[in-house]
């Protein structure tokens, strides 16, 4: 959805100076690191963490992840930047404001999404139990 937008606003208004030119293909770079990225975690770290992995075992996968993070990050704000903060010029149409609504909740949503793995899950992944049983 957002990305049919963005494309359809960078068609309709590409002439205009205000156009977010660059932000449907910001949006698919993000999307298919994402989609990549969310691969990863339901193949192999999730599955590590349900059957009891903890500690080392999972030190470079939790690595790999936060390094995406960062990644994603990086994408987010790269897309906040092109879209002007979200913030649509005053004669912007219908679909250019939905289209940066609908990025400023992304943004949050993602954002609430690496917060609660890197600050949550993946500590206590690699937390070793076996080292606070004696």
């Amino acid at each position: 959805m957002l990305l049919g937008a963005a494309q359809k606003v960078e068609r309709v208004h590409g002439a205009k100076p205000s156009c977010p030119q660059g932000l449907s293909s910001a949006l698919e770079q993000l999307a298919s690191e994402m989609h990549t990225h969310m691969d990863k975690e339901e193949q192999i770290l999730f599955p590590a963490i349900r059957s009891g992995g903890r500690g080392a075992q999972l030190h470079m996968p939790v690595r790999v992840m936060m390094q995406e993070h960062d990644d994603h990050g990086v994408g987010l704000r790269r897309i906040r930047t092109l879209a002007t903060d979200f913030v649509p010029p005053p004669a912007a149409c219908a679909t250019w404001r939905a289209l940066y609504g609908g990025l400023a909740k992304l943004e949050g949503e993602l954002m609430e999404h690496i917060h609660l793995e890197n600050n949550i899950l993946f500590p206590g992944a690699l937390t070793d139990s076996s080292k606070h049983e004696a």
